[in-house]
């Protein structure tokens, strides 16, 4: 489904929901795909505590495959210089990114990281909170383009070209019975 990135979401002004277990196996699937060469993440979260359990959540998905965490960054919904996690997140050049949050603090983020660090959205993945027009409106098409993530059903969406398309969870050998 796909839906122009104009219009305010209301739904989705506030904090992240609670994240599902369908999302997080949705999340870490678009991390090890089929020859997937991404061993190492950075993980990003605000400081709302749904954020922070889908982090914690990731991470320790994330490390039982035996892959790596290089940073854990945490951010306020406002600050006056985004400088400082930005930095985090790249330092240590990851081989992609996770992030979790609400989309005005997620989208101030990812501006300063456009701007000041080698960060790239098509290396970026998000919980489902980021997968909305909002996000695109508030951070611009550009500087998201190419990010992608999990929604709360386990399917997943990507933002492109000032678009947010959703897809359906992929169909289970036992939903095909």
């Amino acid at each position: 489904m796909n839906e122009p990135a104009a219009g305010p979401e209301s739904h989705m002004e506030g904090l992240p929901a609670q994240h599902t277990d369908a999302e997080l196996a949705a999340l870490v699937g678009l991390l090890t795909a089929h020859r997937s060469r991404i061993r190492s993440v950075a993980v990003g979260h605000g400081r709302d505590g749904h954020s922070r359990a889908a982090a914690r959540a990731f991470t320790a998905a994330w490390q039982t495959l035996g892959l790596d965490v290089l940073a854990v960054v945490d951010w306020p919904e406002e600050a006056a210089s985004w400088l400082r996690p930005a930095r985090r997140l790249t330092a240590q050049t990851p081989d992609a990114w996770v992030l979790a949050g609400a989309p005005a603090g997620v989208a101030r983020l990812v501006r300063r990281l456009r701007r000041s660090t080698d960060w790239d959205p098509a290396r970026t993945v998000g919980f489902a909170s980021l997968g909305t027009p909002r996000l695109v409106e508030l951070a611009g098409a550009d500087t998201v383009h190419g990010l992608r993530g999990a929604s709360r059903d386990g399917g997943t969406w990507e933002l492109r070209r000032g678009w947010t398309t959703h897809y359906a969870p992929a169909a289970t050998a036992d939903a095909q019975r």
